[in-house]
């Protein structure tokens, strides 16, 4: 089903909220596609295993966000988990039902955590532009491998 409204995502990063991106997003395109938003919002480097989490409520418990329904890269994850995951490829924003204001959280990178809270702000007009999009950036982003060295 087509849904071409745009949806905004607020994504912040969970260790300092006061670096966020915000992401306009069509409603038929997929978490992954919002993990390729996401991704070159914050100016990562090199790919990794990344999941979407969607807790009943907002919470800062990674056993609670880890222990709910979550949306992952398949493929890669076949070869570290017995359980079949939900693909990430294939859950699109307007089948997410987003509430507004409802906090979800994505993690890139399980070795490193990359942890970030994504907060829905609703199908805005924002006018033609090819999504997903960066739509408002705040805060430097870090980056993906700090030198320890200095």
């Amino acid at each position: 089903m087509q849904d071409d409204r745009k949806h905004v995502i607020k994504v912040s990063l969970m260790h300092d909220k006061t670096v966020y991106r915000k992401i306009a997003i069509r409603g038929d395109q997929t978490l992954k596609d919002l993990h390729d938003a996401i991704f070159d919002a914050f100016d990562r480097e090199e790919e990794h295993l990344y999941s979407f989490f969607f807790p009943d409520k907002p919470t800062k418990s990674k056993r609670t966000i880890t222990g709910s329904l979550e949306y992952s890269i398949t493929g890669m994850t076949d070869e570290f988990f017995d359980e079949e995951r939900n693909d990430a490829s294939e859950a699109t924003i307007q089948f997410l039902n987003l509430r507004m204001k409802q906090k979800f959280y994505y993690l890139f990178d399980w070795g490193d955590e990359w942890w970030h809270e994504l907060t829905y702000e609703g199908v805005k007009d924002i006018g033609k532009i090819d999504l997903p999009e960066v739509i408002e950036r705040k805060g430097e982003s870090p980056p993906q491998y700090p030198d320890y060295d200095e």
